[in-house]
């Protein structure tokens, strides 16, 4: 028991390793365990999650090892780890996109609808303002479901709420 809990403090600084480190555009240090964004040039990024940090932080040169073969390896798995933030840039901005369209898409048939909503009742108030203005004897059904013939009282406030009804809706 006493052995696990040693091996995961001892693990525990290996989880740090996974950090990113960048030199931001106000000249700041930043450590992040993400990519910098992409608007941070190569040279100010200065650790790549899972790799090391560079010899010349702790003092030491990128000489060549003592064999006398450059030490090529740490060169590879960087850009080996860099990972291709632009293409999730572009895969974040399409979906934007596609978003941006599919609500731009919805607004314009809720307009559409509103719009054609409006030209029938405009249509339909003309037809009733020329049957009002025509003159002609108009019986409405009562509550009570029996016909009554419209005084000129009602026969003018009738036009008066049709005529409001072409105001708001024929434009």
């Amino acid at each position: 028991m006493h052995w696990l809990l040693v091996g995961c403090v001892v693990a525990l600084p290996l989880s740090a390793n996974a950090q990113w480190q960048w030199i931001d555009k106000n000249g700041k240090k930043v450590f992040s365990d993400q990519a910098p964004p992409p608007d941070v040039p190569e040279k100010n990024i200065l650790r790549r999650s899972g790799t090391p940090p560079p010899r010349s932080a702790t003092g030491m040169t990128d000489a060549p090892a003592a064999d006398g073969t450059e030490a090529a390896a740490p060169k590879a798995r960087d850009t080996a780890a860099a990972p291709k933030p632009s293409g999730v840039d572009k895969e974040l901005e399409e979906k934007t996109k596609k978003a941006e369209a599919e609500e731009k898409a919805k607004r314009a048939a809720e307009e559409a609808k509103v719009a054609k909503a409006k030209a029938d009742n405009c249509a339909r108030a003309r037809e009733g303002k020329a049957t009002f203005d025509s003159g002609i004897r108009i019986a409405k059904v009562n509550s009570k479901g029996e016909r009554e013939i419209m005084d000129d009282t009602a026969r003018a406030a009738e036009q008066k709420r049709v005529q409001s009804v072409i105001d708001s809706d024929c434009k």
